[in-house]
């Protein structure tokens, strides 16, 4: 979501980038490059502020139709610190289809939503393919106040709209099988072009996965909208994961396909570097990132500019009591 600041520390000059060594030794690049740019928003959270013009474009992007017919769930209605800003969450992203830094909301523009289908099936009794429409007609909508906690040791509060995961699951009945679900993002080559610098071969398309017995619990939430709003793309839309209790990578943005395995699948993160972004992904303050502590979190609050306030990192980001279970 943001606004340009100091560059992040993965855009090396040209020299470092292309140099024999770093290109010879993958392993290393894909640590120390694609690392330190998920690391990098650490640093730039305090001197941002965008032109009239630029909060006029983002405006554009997130003044979308309402959703209608939604209610607000009661038990997510509010949480321990303000909502964020929609200008604030809309144009400090993560979207790495469209590029390696937080800015990425122009880019995002360029993903095509409509018309936009989802394929579920693997291990299931009832296979379907759902369109927009029938999302919305299927599943009753709520709101629901989440935290959000990325990996890379910053926050927001944000009011998802969609439906829990555990409905889908009702409907297309997995069978006894089926041991995980694997969300496949919206991938096209010459649409979603990835980080604008060489990273040698990425596992495209974007993939994520929870066991069932995650997927089936309260908090999973698919999400259709944001702020009350149809969701903007750079959010992810037009339907993206939300798993509160974990770092904001598992979330799975633009899901074109849900499937239902008996082993469990390969995931984009926890390919490229699997040391430091592991399949679990449980945010938890007594286990540091290889390089940097996630004992607290920066959280991004209010305002016509981007500000930030440290906050210690909550245990399952606060929602130890719905999840903690879940791993024991």
């Amino acid at each position: 979501m943001s606004f340009f600041v100091h560059p992040p520390s993965w855009q090396l000059s040209e020299s470092v980038v292309t140099s024999e060594t770093v290109y010879h030794n993958r392993r290393r690049f894909l640590k120390t490059l694609i690392g330190a740019g998920i690391g990098a928003s650490l640093l730039p959270l305090t001197a941002c502020k965008s032109s009239v013009f630029q909060q006029s474009e983002l405006a554009m992007t997130y003044n979308l139709p309402a959703l209608e017919n939604l209610t607000k769930n009661p038990n997510f209605a509010e949480v321990d610190r303000p909502i964020t800003d929609q200008s604030l969450a809309s144009s400090y992203n993560n979207f790495y289809e469209f590029g390696g830094n937080k800015s990425i909301w122009p880019a995002a523009q360029a993903l095509p939503t409509n018309p936009w289908t989802v394929e579920v099936g693997g291990l299931v009794k009832n296979p379907r393919t759902y369109d927009l429409d029938d999302l919305k007609r299927k599943f009753p909508l709520e709101e629901r106040i989440y935290r959000f906690r990325c990996v890379e040791a910053w926050s927001m509060v944000l009011p998802w709209v969609g439906f829990p995961m555990k409905a889908l699951m009702a409907e297309v009945e997995p069978t006894s099988a089926a041991k995980f679900i694997r969300f496949t993002s919206f991938y096209d080559p010459n649409i979603t072009k990835g980080p604008g610098f060489h990273l040698g071969t990425l596992p495209w398309p974007y993939t994520e996965s929870l066991r069932l017995d995650e997927m089936a619990n309260e908090l999973a939430f698919f999400a259709l909208g944001i702020y009350g709003k149809e969701l903007p793309k750079q959010h992810g839309a037009p339907i993206r994961a939300v798993l509160p209790w974990k770092y904001g990578f598992k979330g799975a943005k633009s899901i074109v396909k849900v499937e239902f395995v008996a082993e469990q699948p390969a995931t984009y993160w926890n390919t490229l570097v699997p040391s430091e972004y592991d399949f679990e992904a449980n945010v938890n303050p007594s286990k540091p990132h290889p390089r940097w502590s996630q004992a607290t979190e920066k959280f991004i609050s209010s305002g016509p500019n981007l500000s930030w306030e440290v906050r210690a990192t909550l245990p399952y980001n606060g929602y130890g009591i719905y999840v903690a279970r879940l791993y024991s």
